[in-house]
């Protein structure tokens, strides 16, 4: 592929960013082509998302100026002010964090703020907006109801209805920020299916994603950023993932995440036959028994939809209609409640870490303390702050998040230092169990050296760690323990010494009659 050969659609030039006290872009070049898909790729903090901000009209540039082309090659200067200026221009943006509404339908939530309407614009067509995204869905191979509420929707499903919001306008250029960070393997291969259809109709692509081994895949240009800057630029194919890496962190790869075994202690936890019921008839989760040792990491692996977040919310007291038996440290968790689990000393670290983890217009301090505030009260009348201080500053300095000041609200932290924080409030309860759902997602290869640092630390203190994750490489590399789920049940235990991808993938492909063992 002759890169003189492509047609430009779009380039920043000499792009900066200033924020108080930082700069977040510094003099950036950002090339878009016609019908391929343009890598845009960097560490936590690099520059990705603000780059992309100002592409999509949600950010103004400090300094530095957006061009984009004709075909004859004509370039016309843009500045937007709005994402709906943006979009006039053909760019649509699907965030990494997704922004629906829980309580409208798959439809209304498509055609927000472009509405289908009638009797001369006195109401919506709802009739109309639920077709057209039936065809949206359809176009991606999806068959989710577009009446359906989106609340009632599993991350990756939620997912697909963010890609299709900006499906309606049929777009020019698409940004697409992380977008298969909860995806199935199944729901991959849609979305690139997809992609490769938009790329043949002329439509380019950008794409940020931490995973190196999909943008080799799908990609066709590759621009890397680091610290703020331009590193590098040019063909994906010229450069090989260990090269990649190098560019983004500035040093040579290392063994990120390799785990080792652990000294394991006594049973801490014992699970016994949790069942959940699946509204509607069967089960989310069925008769599914483990025990979980001090000191080990038990890792939890399966498909888009075996169960694995279901099985964290159960274990967290989060779903009533649970049965079976949790014994900690021997004693029964009875009661079916969130305070109570984590007063026994079981925390949760969820997967949607914004939504769910995070008061993200309030300060890093106040996130951190969150959940051990009461410890900090003085006679029940008032917080002794100096105290929570001194746990918020020992936290920050533990889980190395960079932040100049712990006042600043979390939302102006990077994902990974913002998964830091989500962590770091967890353990301040000082738990003697630490549940982690998708802990990596949509962090950098550095910040997920630095999570599973952490995650050793804390098995090597003692705790007790049950770990999910989507990412086979870091579940095998990471456990002392395999459990695998396939369709709610437990289709395969492995130790360290008989663990293997093969293995792992083979059990949680296979049905409800067959147990694997090593």
């Amino acid at each position: 592929m002759d890169k003189h050969d492509d047609i430009l659609l779009m380039e920043a030039k000499n792009i900066s960013k200033v924020y108080p006290g930082t700069k977040a872009l510094n003099d950036v070049d950002f090339q878009i082509f016609k019908g391929k898909v343009n890598v845009l790729i960097g560490e936590n903090g690099a520059g990705k998302s603000t780059l992309m901000k100002i592409v999509a009209g949600i950010q103004k540039p400090t300094d530095g100026k957006m061009i984009i082309y004709d075909e004859r090659g004509n370039g016309e200067e843009v500045t937007f002010s709005s994402t709906r200026e943006a979009s006039r221009k053909g760019i649509e943006i699907v965030h990494q964090e997704l922004n629906l509404f829980g309580d409208m339908s798959v439809a209304e939530n498509i055609f927000m703020n472009r509405e289908i309407k009638k009797f001369g614009s006195l109401c919506i067509d709802h009739a109309a907006q639920e077709s057209k995204a039936s065809e949206i869905l359809r176009r991606l191979k999806q068959d989710i109801d577009p009446k359906t509420l989106v609340r009632d929707l599993r991350l990756g499903k939620r997912q697909i209805v963010e890609i299709a919001k900006t499906l309606v306008e049929d777009p020019k250029i698409l940004i697409m920020d992380e977008p298969t960070s909860s995806l199935s393997i199944q729901e991959v291969d849609i979305l690139f299916t997809m992609i490769r259809e938009l790329k043949a109709q002329g439509v380019a692509i950008v794409y940020i994603s931490h995973r190196l081994e999909e943008l080799k895949q799908i990609g066709d240009y590759i621009t890397i950023l680091r610290d703020s800057r331009l590193v590098h630029t040019g063909l994906i194919s010229e450069l090989t993932i260990k090269q990649i890496v190098a560019l983004m962190i500035g040093r040579d790869q290392k063994d990120f995440f390799a785990g080792s075994s652990h000294t394991t202690g006594k049973e801490i936890l014992e699970v016994k036959d949790i069942t959940l019921p699946r509204l509607g008839g069967g089960f989310t989760l069925q008769k599914v028994s483990f025990t979980l040792y001090e000191g080990e990491i038990l890792g939890i692996y399966g498909l888009m939809g075996a169960g694995r977040t279901e099985l964290l919310e159960c274990l967290m007291g989060l779903n009533d209609k649970m049965e079976g038996d949790i014994l900690l440290g021997g004693s029964s968790l009875a009661a079916k409640d969130t305070r109570s689990r984590i007063d026994r000393g079981m925390i949760l670290i969820p997967e949607e870490r914004q939504r769910e983890g995070l008061f993200l217009n309030l300060s890093v301090k106040s996130n951190i303390s969150m959940a051990s505030l009461l410890k900090y009260v003085v006679s029940k009348v008032h917080v002794n702050r100096e105290k929570e201080d001194c746990g918020v500053d020992s936290m920050i300095k533990e889980m190395s998040i960079k932040v100049a000041n712990k006042n600043l609200t979390v939302n102006a932290l990077s994902g990974g230092n913002q998964q830091k924080v989500v962590i770091g409030k967890c353990l301040l309860t000082k738990p003697k169990v630490l549940l982690m759902d998708e802990p990596t997602r949509g962090i950098d290869i550095g910040a997920k050296s630095d999570v599973f640092q952490i995650m050793g630390g804390m098995a090597e203190k003692g705790l007790g760690v049950i770990f999910v994750s989507s990412e086979m490489d870091e579940v095998c590399s990471m456990s002392d323990r395999i459990i695998v789920l396939s369709k709610g049940v437990v289709t395969g235990v492995f130790t360290r010494a008989e663990i293997s991808e093969e293995k792992i993938r083979k059990a949680s492909e296979i049905g409800h009659s067959l147990i694997v063992t090593a």
